[in-house]
């Protein structure tokens, strides 16, 4: 793993995200290496480097203070390009000290990730009048995730830190994305159980965005795995097989009261 110490120039950017007003990246690279993950394509990078290396941009907390005393409020995606609460951030703690800024200006934020290290900053973000944590979960088979997200946190410690969260009355919820082409369409009960009990309601969803290099990139992450790799060939450029887990979706979540959102 590449670690490389990087100075930037900006701390938000505006962001064309649904319900988002500006983005804030305080890492480029993500260690978590998903295979499915099209950042690469995004900012231009080669994909086979992409897991190896991360750019930690030290000064962006005094940055991003500076920023902030101008910049009218609006609400900040955390992260929008790489995970905030990737393994680097244990060491750099660069998404905290970003918080401790936005908190003095009461920005209110929006963080996703797939990392249960956002823990660490449950006494920080319960502080802020308008926080949402968001959670991504593809599938809840933690063998397949592990073929597809090989260095992210485990479903299970996921849903702990939705359960947390909700305990102190900060808002979660959940990007169902990408959905895992495994996913079956009896499963969505269940799947929506299992939300509903972390006390989610709301669920975004998302199926693969596949440019250029994605769906090679999978199909070699489940080499090891034939079934797998068989039904995600199957169903991965299946736009009826989508179509019918979206529907499901919103059928079962009004039974449960859970909002569902297409993310574009």
């Amino acid at each position: 793993m590449e670690i490389k110490e990087i100075k930037c120039k900006t701390a938000l950017s505006s962001s064309s995200l649904p319900g988002l007003d500006y983005s804030l990246n305080p890492y480029r690279g993500c260690q978590h290496k998903c295979a499915y993950c099209y950042v690469p394509n995004v900012i231009k990078t080669d994909r086979s480097r992409w897991g190896d290396f991360v750019d930690v941009k030290t000064n962006i907390p005094v940055v991003l203070s500076k920023e902030l005393k101008k910049k009218k409020p609006g609400i900040v995606g955390i992260s929008t390009v790489t995970d905030p609460y990737q393994p680097v951030e244990k060491k750099y703690r660069l998404t905290r000290y970003c918080l401790e800024q936005l908190l003095i200006h009461d920005f209110p934020i929006c963080i996703q990730t797939k990392s249960n290290l956002v823990i660490m900053d449950i006494d920080l973000i319960s502080k802020f009048s308008d926080a949402e944590i968001m959670i991504s979960i593809g599938t809840l088979n933690d063998n397949e995730r592990k073929l597809l997200e090989p260095y992210s946190s485990s479903i299970p410690d996921r849903f702990q830190v939705l359960q947390k969260y909700a305990e102190t009355g900060v808002k979660t919820s959940i990007f169902f994305g990408p959905i895992y082409p495994t996913v079956k369409q009896q499963e969505i009960h269940r799947i929506l159980d299992e939300f509903s009990e972390a006390g989610v309601s709301e669920v975004m969803i998302d199926g693969f965005n596949l440019k250029l290099g994605i769906q090679e990139n999978i199909k070699r992450s489940l080499q090891q795995n034939p079934y797998v790799l068989e039904t995600f060939t199957e169903n991965l450029n299946n736009n009826s097989y989508y179509k019918k887990i979206r529907n499901k979706l919103i059928e079962y979540g009004k039974d449960k009261n859970i909002k569902i959102i297409d993310a574009f």
